[in-house]
């Protein structure tokens, strides 16, 4: 397997002083589909790292949308991929769950394979996917597997939740 750190990519082609947004809207077109990155909202906040001086988060009127791994790639906020779902190419990085898994899942817990309805072609093992309900993003998480072997098994975990809509607000209430 290949793996391509998009942030080399970035260094090599356009240089160090390849502006933020600009390299943003990219990764979220190198990871999620083309065309993806016009639904970032355009007044975002970003702090930086202080000893390497790259993106650390990202943010929008204080709500999180993004964080940059060191990898390149990007931890999404349930947030962020609910306004990412407006692109109908996203939704190749989704999965949908039934209405049994729905609110264990936006408690936290994982997806198990025989509980997805719908898998998006894109899903990867590895990459951030983000789970959907009725068409509203309820949680997002880590494939464990990829698209072929979430719809071919039927026992075992599908998706590892990392961030979830009650976790959200509970964060939120003290």
């Amino acid at each position: 397997m290949i793996w391509f750190n998009i942030e080399l990519i970035f260094r090599i082609d356009y240089g160090m002083c390849m502006d933020h947004i600009l390299k943003l809207q990219h990764s979220l077109d190198a990871l999620f589909g083309n065309g993806v990155s016009k639904y970032l909202p355009k007044d975002v906040e970003m702090t930086f790292s202080r000893k390497t001086g790259r993106i650390r988060t990202v943010s929008h009127k204080g709500q999180l949308l993004c964080t940059l791994r060191i990898d390149g790639g990007l931890a999404i906020s349930t947030y962020f991929a609910q306004i990412l779902l407006k692109n109908k190419s996203f939704k190749e990085n989704c999965v949908e769950i039934n209405k049994d898994a729905a609110p264990f899942v936006m408690g936290g817990r994982s997806v198990f394979c025989k509980h997805v309805i719908k898998c998006g072609k894109k899903v990867q093992i590895s990459a951030d996917t983000p789970i959907l309900f009725k068409n509203k993003v309820i949680a997002v998480g880590k494939a464990v597997l990829s698209h072929d072997m979430i719809l071919d098994f039927n026992r075992g975990v599908a998706i590892k939740v990392r961030d979830s809509l009650k976790s959200r607000n509970e964060e939120k209430e003290p």
